[in-house]
């Protein structure tokens, strides 16, 4: 049995599918949401991550409402973005999968920085402390103050299409 989800936005009528169809085509980054909780680590795969400001440097990360993560973010009030590494794409699958201790799993080396879980090869680290939320459908937008910042000139995870990859550019 098939079932077809339909969504009212405005007088118009956008099926499900094809509003999932046509946000898969946009170029999203990879990115792995860390924080902490008596010293332990918690991470989950994001590609809903953007910059929102320079001045005061902030970013946007959105997680689903029932995330373990978010409710720790939350409570913790601050959480650390690992910007992926193109190679990275297996470290995004086991963060994006159901174990609830990624990290273990993914046995992927890490440390603390500024006080929340940092990989180890991400090309990119931002640490934010937690500005507000937005309620956004079946996701919670959160605004992050950023604090610190590392990066370097690694070629970012992306994913367009359903697929990990590289833009063209940095694929060289």
């Amino acid at each position: 049995m098939i079932t077809l989800i339909i969504i009212m936005i405005g007088e118009g009528v956008l099926i499900e599918q094809d509003f999932r169809d046509a946000m898969a085509g946009v170029c999203a980054p990879v990115t792995i949401v860390t924080t902490s909780e008596r010293g332990s680590p918690y991470g989950v795969t994001v590609s809903a991550f953007a910059s929102v400001s320079l001045r005061p440097a902030m970013v946007s990360v959105a997680l689903d409402r029932s995330s373990r993560v978010l409710a720790r973010i939350l409570a913790k009030g601050r959480f650390g973005v690992n910007v992926l590494g193109r190679d990275q794409d297996e470290l995004a699958r086991i963060f994006a999968g159901p174990s609830p201790d990624r990290f273990a799993a993914s046995e992927a080396p890490w440390r603390h920085d500024h006080g929340l879980p940092r990989l180890a090869g991400a090309a990119g680290w931002i640490v934010c402390e937690l500005g507000s939320t937005v309620e956004a459908g079946d996701h919670l937008l959160l605004l992050g103050d950023v604090t610190h910042v590392r990066s370097s000139s690694a070629a970012p995870l992306v994913y367009s299409h359903r697929v990990f990859g590289t833009h063209s550019a940095f694929a060289r």
